[in-house]
């Protein structure tokens, strides 16, 4: 078992600015998974197959196969058998180490696994904060829905920050041309298709009995605007002997400053998403009439909503606690 520390936080983003113009926030993961590959260590993150339109973990362990695990994913992922592979594969390799980063949930049931298995401390294990997942079926139902009108997906981003950090863009490619999936981030973040279990998520906190959490700095240029860097920024936060440890090992390809809980606060660092009161209608029109019509239906932004959050942009918004 990790002994855990309590919660350091540090602000932290990747020196090197294409890597960090790449990854959806800071680049918090591409530096972890970096130190690992580097020193011929194994890395178990979730990748997005085209074929089957389903995100998955894999074992990973090279740079090249790394870069398809990078970005967000706004679907839920299958962990599958991976908790055995990682297990079998540290034991082939018994020199060896293994970082698992994957969402609260799922990097606290690989906890559990390692430490009956005795692999704990063979095992650096990173959790991502988290939003909530959405039905993978439902995404699963949205991709084809838009390969049956155009045409086979060969890229897909929920984060691409040509706008900066703060306005990504998502989009999948097809036939070499961008196709904004809007619909799809109005209906993740109106909070109807997120699973039931994500509403009472126990992971939504500061304290975890992982190594280390990673996700977003949201509101870093308020609470630290010196640090403050428009193309992306990431939140650290240290939960045990080895995730400081973990950090130490990665900070010199960082721009980093020591931060608190006070200045990295988020809503899913204190509870889980809240239910949509749509929640029920979206899941009773979805089976009563298909993925096109919950998605023109719930994944338009009506124009008063429009107008109440260009006025929020232009006020500044309303993050504090």
């Amino acid at each position: 078992m990790a002994d855990l520390i309590g919660t350091i936080v540090y602000a932290g983003r990747l020196k090197d600015k294409s890597a960090l113009m790449s990854s959806s926030s800071g680049g918090a993961f591409t530096a972890i998974s970096d130190f690992f590959l580097k020193n011929d260590n194994a890395v178990v993150a979730a990748v997005y197959n085209y074929e089957n339109h389903a995100t998955e973990f894999q074992l990973i362990l090279d740079e090249k196969e790394r870069e398809r695990a990078k970005g967000s994913k706004y679907m839920q992922s299958k962990p599958g058998d991976i908790y055995r592979k990682a297990y079998h594969w540290l034991m082939e390799n018994p020199e060896k180490g293994l970082l698992f980063i994957g969402m609260g949930c799922q990097s606290d049931g690989f906890r559990k696994f390692s430490e009956i298995k005795g692999i704990r401390d063979r095992v650096y294990i990173v959790d991502i904060i988290c939003h909530g997942s959405p039905s993978p079926k439902l995404w699963r139902e949205y991709a084809e829905s838009i390969q049956k009108k155009v045409g086979k997906i060969s890229y897909l981003t929920f984060k691409d920050k040509r706008n900066g950090w703060k306005a990504p863009t998502a989009y999948v490619k097809v036939n070499g041309e961008e196709r904004l999936i809007r619909d799809w981030i109005n209906v993740f973040y109106n909070q109807c298709a997120l699973r039931p279990s994500c509403y009472e998520c126990p992971y939504a906190t500061t304290e975890r009995k992982t190594d280390m959490t990673i996700g977003d700095f949201w509101h870093i240029e308020e609470t630290i605007p010196d640090f403050y860097d428009p193309d992306g920024n990431s939140v650290f936060l240290i939960h045990t002997k080895q995730g400081e440890e973990l950090f130490k090992k990665i900070q010199s390809n960082l721009e980093y400053r020591l931060s608190n809980t006070t200045q990295c606060w988020q809503t899913h660092l204190e509870k889980p998403t809240a239910k949509s009161e749509q929640r029920e209608e979206f899941w009773n029109d979805y089976q009563k009439k298909g993925i096109d019509f919950v998605m023109k239906k719930y994944g338009t932004v009506p124009m008063k909503t429009k107008i109440k959050n260009k006025l929020l942009r232009i006020m500044g918004g309303v993050h504090r606690k």
